[in-house]
């Protein structure tokens, strides 16, 4: 599981010119899945971004997280997060899982952040988006779940 993670003070998803999610202040997540993710992924990402300290302390540190400053987060799947782009000017998807997997851990992972006490917002998911945001820093992140079966799937 792969996200890229934006630390905003504003983010919208729009489809089909409708606001579908929209948060404040918080992180914007581009969620890919891949065709070996399960659970264990879905949960140790969720619990690695609630509590990844990437928004400024008092002495302008990035020492506190989501929960500490009371943010939001807004999760858009992203599948061409898993894009291999090393060969050829097409990039291959095969690394992405199929959409019916995807589509249940994305809706997981949105119940798992929720379960963590943060407000949550989402995109919709296999349909055209546009994702407008203010990256706040900018801060930008990616972030890759261990593989499963790895040192750290538990």
């Amino acid at each position: 599981m792969r996200s890229v993670i934006q630390r905003v003070s504003e983010a919208r998803v729009t489809v089909d010119d409708q606001v579908v999610g929209q948060v404040g202040a918080g992180l914007l997540v581009l969620l890919g899945v891949g065709p070996d993710d399960g659970e264990s992924q879905v949960e140790w990402m969720a619990e690695k971004l609630v509590g990844l300290r990437v928004f400024e302390d008092e002495h302008g540190k990035m020492n506190r997280s989501l929960l500490d400053v009371r943010g939001a987060m807004l999760i858009v799947s992203q599948f061409t997060l898993l894009g291999d782009c090393r060969k050829g000017r097409r990039p291959s998807f095969v690394n992405a899982a199929p959409p019916e997997l995807a589509e249940r851990l994305y809706d997981s992972f949105v119940r798992a952040v929720g379960r963590r006490g943060v407000e949550t917002a989402a995109g919709k998911f296999r349909r055209q988006m546009q994702v407008a945001l203010v990256n706040d820093g900018p801060v930008t992140l990616i972030v890759d779940s261990p593989e499963p079966g790895g040192a750290g799937d538990d």
